[in-house]
């Protein structure tokens, strides 16, 4: 016989069980414990929970024994039975997974009743009416969850009802209105499911357990898990509490309560309260509630303790909490709390308030930042110079300003974003199968629904901009009206979730600047951390934002990227294409000057911090002509030919509006026959110079060895705006980084051509300045052989998105778009290896690299610069293999700051040393 204890009553429990009661079992267990008013209940355990996967969703031995056991014990505590027709005792059953997912997984309330004891149940209240909506209600949820059958049929039905006995809301609805209701449901449910709605009340406890089990592998919470990264192993438990009724009448009601306002942190209670309803009314959106202060108005008694417990349980658990209460009867009920998900704006401001108040020290409150919220963090708004035309205000529910195309259901919105639309999801009120949408959505817009309802919950978790009980709008099918003025699927509108408003049409948005509760976590974090964080930046505009975000240099500049403006790119071509040497410098001279400027613009925004230039590392095809077109233009010319222009000519505009790509000029006569050789020319040219695997060809260092005037020309302009920065008065520390080095000889080679440009223009200038020459770690041969490398390299910088590719042998852009995904949900791969650094593979190479690198150059400094540089598990990798820096893009700089203040909290100085 089985002897595993499935079952603990709340008062067996505790806060540290979380990993087997789940986060909601262990905080009521916790809530039970400190003498809070919770209803009484049990929580079947996660563990449970993996057994029935294991059993083949099948209910593990001495399960159901246990669960009657601790039915018996609520009985007696309640001085109810279950079951029993006079004195009914009733249940919710809800699910608690160990990682908050709200509103992913199913509950079913009001369990326990029947045709017998919903007699009962009236007759006990001498509320008949009460008694037959708690039926319904029942039914309903059994039907959904238990019995697959969807929502939207019970709801017609109940539509049908109303409007067959002229009822206006559901409070209006008579005893005779849900009775007629509960046969109709009956019928539902024998229709669709081809069984009975039990009667049997173990029948349906037992049924509802599996489908609460059921439903932590449904669509949505696989998806929530996916997107949050959550073990798909930890499962749910299930927890069975007596019920207590906030639909008894006006001086009862539900809400939910947040200890402070979760989409701006502002220290004041923030929720909603709808009075004689049941829980699930408000959190699904159903009815738009009231401003949790209203409660102090109707029972200021109850919002007083209200009040008072939010404040204990805030205090106990360390955290900002988001409460479920019910009143039944003036008198309070708490059924949940839990650490309440929040903006990123508010997650920063309540971090530091709570170092203010003394709740939490500096480091906890580094430790409490989620990156998922930095990453969210710099929301743009709206430019308060920018004529708007509003169409509606609702509630502003989740910060941030979005423009996109109005679409009106979840698939839509996936595909349409998946084709690079930006769209906003418009939906009378979300659901969480709806999540998907959310997540393929720039924002999110409904007409019903309150501050706490599902859309501004999951928005405001996932970032999003949200506007929610936006009542005045009017939705049907693929449009939307406001007023007199219809929206249709496919119009832009903008949303600003800090105000409310809807606005027709595109809308000038700005960037949002660090705040001061950002600021000084930013500080505590530069207190902490050991890793140093600098920037990728290709341009000043980048390089100031990033410093401006508090990054220390610039760990990466890709010159390549400054050639695909329209003035540069037919000169970079002209260059590529040369046949001859002189063609070659000709071209050279006229970047000359360009990346001399742009240089200098680089030095002045990081004025006094090092600035790591990459030279030019193209993969030859991001730069030729395209083949195809070329060919396309070499037809239409051999045609003009046929015609027999070449003999009179033919103007330039004639050619360009064929279209023929023509030569630079005027709009002049020019022959056929010359523009057809010159085309000619072009094709053969690109013909030699394609690849068959470009990523793998003549770039990086390659690109200089056979064209070293190309890297003397960017060396030149290096160190001439090197020269000139120094004469206006700014410190400039240039670092130059050689691509792509495979071998010690190529950097050997390369290293004596940027010192011989060097000593040629620093000592015209006599400017002393001393700089640095190292190498990008890319090849796996180059971190094997780092040792060799390191005596000719001053830093080494690893480049981890091209490192990654090549020791695993994917070429990115074909992974991604093709097999990668699967290999991440079937688990072949733990996560996407361009995304978060392989500690395993390619991890083990940086180690190499630089354990031997400094071993034959023990100052030698070491970072990473590939888009790993702003992945939180990718820079505690980082900080523990000992590197000094990682670089990522400007709006990641605050991230990784306060990602290498955790890394040295959580591993210390003892890991990084190993």
């Amino acid at each position: 016989m089985n002897s595993t204890k499935w079952v603990y009553r709340f008062q067996d429990g505790s806060a540290g069980m979380r990993e087997l009661l789940g986060g909601k079992g262990a905080n009521l267990a916790e809530m039970t414990k400190v003498g809070l008013p919770v209803p009484p209940g049990f929580t079947v355990t996660t563990e449970a929970c993996r057994a029935f996967y294991a059993g083949g969703r099948v209910l593990p031995e001495g399960l159901l024994d246990q669960v009657a056991a601790a039915m018996q014990a609520l009985e007696a505590e309640k001085d109810q039975k279950f079951g029993d027709p006079k004195q009914p005792l009733l249940v919710s059953v809800r699910s608690g997974s160990v990682t908050s997912m709200p509103g992913m997984m199913d509950t079913i309330l009001n369990l326990g009743l029947n045709d017998e004891t919903v007699q009962g149940l009236a007759e006990a209240t001498n509320n008949p009416r009460f008694a037959y909506d708690c039926y319904r209600r029942l039914i309903q949820m059994y039907g959904n969850v238990v019995l697959g059958i969807e929502s939207f049929l019970f709801e017609r039905e109940l539509h049908r009802m109303k409007e067959a006995f002229r009822f206006a809301e559901e409070r209006d609805v008579t005893v005779e209105g849900w009775k007629s209701l509960i046969e109709q449901y009956k019928k539902l449910i024998v229709s669709h499911a081809r069984v009975p709605f039990p009667q049997n009340v173990y029948e349906q406890l037992e049924k509802a357990i599996e489908a609460v089990f059921r439903s932590w592998n449904n669509q949505r919470a696989i998806f929530y898990r996916k997107v949050h990264q959550i073990p798909d192993d930890q499962g749910t438990a299930v927890n069975i509490q007596a019920m207590v009724f906030g639909n008894m009448g006006d001086d009862c009601g539900t809400g939910v309560l947040f200890t402070r306002n979760p989409s701006t942190g502002e220290k004041a209670l923030f929720g909603e309260f709808l009075s004689n309803a049941q829980g699930e009314d408000i959190v699904a959106g159903i009815r738009t509630p009231l401003p949790i202060e209203r409660l102090d108005r109707e029972l200021p008694d109850v919002f007083a303790q209200l009040a008072r417990t939010a404040e204990q349980l805030e205090r106990h658990y360390k955290d900002m909490q988001d409460i479920e209460f019910t009143v039944e009867k003036q008198k309070l009920f708490i059924l949940q709390t839990r650490n309440g998900k929040r903006t990123a704006q508010a997650a920063v401001k309540i971090a530091v308030q709570l170092v203010q108040e003394g709740i939490l020290t500096k480091e906890e409150a580094l430790q409490r930042i989620e990156m998922s919220h930095l990453d969210q963090l710099l929301h743009r708004a709206i430019d308060t110079s920018a004529e708007l035309d509003v169409l509606a205000s609702g509630l502003p529910a989740s910060p941030g300003a979005v423009t996109g195309q109005a679409v009106f259901d979840a698939d839509t919105a996936e595909q349409w974003a998946k084709a690079g639309k930006r769209v906003i999801l418009v939906r009378s009120e979300t659901t969480p199968e709806d999540i998907h949408g959310v997540l393929a959505a720039e924002g999110v817009l409904t007409s019903r629904g309150g501050m706490t309802s599902h859309a501004a919950v999951v928005a405001r978790g996932m970032g999003k901009p949200c506007v929610c009980g936006c009542e005045t709008l009017r939705i049907d099918g693929s449009s939307f009206t406001a007023g007199e003025r219809t929206v249709r699927e496919g119009d832009w509108i903008s949303i600003d979730g800090a105000t409310g408003r809807v606005i027709n049409g595109v809308i000038a948005l700005k960037e949002a600047e660090i705040s001061p509760e950002l600021a000084q976590l930013l500080a505590w974090a530069d207190e902490v951390r050991k890793l140093r964080v600098l920037t990728n930046a290709d341009n000043p505009e980048d390089a100031r934002k990033a410093r401006e975000f508090g990054a220390e240099g610039i760990g990466l500049c890709r010159t390549e990227h400054m050639f695909f403006g329209s003035d540069r790119l037919p000169v970079v071509q002209s260059m590529i294409l040369a046949e001859t040497a002189e063609e070659r410098a000709e071209a050279l001279a006229k970047l000359l000057p360009m990346q001399q400027e742009d240089f200098e613009g680089l030095f002045r925004a990081m004025d006094g911090l090092p600035v790591t230039i990459r030279l030019l590392d193209p993969p030859l095809h991001e730069f030729l002509p395209n083949l195809e077109e070329l060919l396309q233009r070499s037809i239409r010319l051999s045609l003009l030919e046929k015609w027999g222009a070449a003999d009179g000519g033919v103007s330039r505009s004639t050619l360009e509006a064929l279209p023929v790509a023509a030569a630079q000029g005027e709009d002049s006569a020019v022959t056929v026959a010359a523009e057809k050789a010159k085309l000619e020319q072009w094709i053969r040219k690109v013909r030699s110079l394609q690849e068959a695997n470009p990523m793998l060809g003549q770039r990086g260092c390659r690109l200089g060895i056979v064209f070293p005037e190309i890297y003397e020309m960017q060396a030149e302009a290096i160190f001439r705006a090197a020269v000139k920065c120094l004469a206006e008065g700014v410190r400039v520390v240039p670092e130059v980084m050689i691509p792509l080095v495979g071998h010690v000889n190529e950097l050997i080679a390369m290293r004596k051509l940027i010192d011989r440009v060097a000593g040629r223009i620093l000592g015209e200038a006599e400017s002393g300045l001393a700089y640095r020459v190292g190498t990008m770690i890319e090849v796996p041969r180059a971190a094997l052989t780092a040792s060799q490398i390191a005596l000719h390299a001053d830093f080494f910088s690893f480049g981890t998105n091209d490192l990654t590719q090549m020791t695993f042998g994917y070429s990115r852009d074909d992974a991604e778009g093709k097999f990668l995904t699967h290999y991440v949900e079937h688990k072949l791969l733990p996560h996407n290896p361009f995304q978060t650094i392989d500690a395993e593979g390619v991890g083990q190479l940086i180690v190499w690299a630089t354990e031997q690198g400094r071993a034959a150059k023990p100052d030698l400094k070491a970072g990473v610069c590939g888009e790993h540089g702003g992945d939180k598990q990718s820079i505690f990798f980082c900080h523990k293999a000992g590197l000094d820096y990682v670089s990522c893009s400007p709006y990641r700089v605050p991230l990784a700051r306060i990602a290498a203040a955790q890394a040295q909290l959580v591993l210390g100085d003892k890991e990084r040393d190993k």
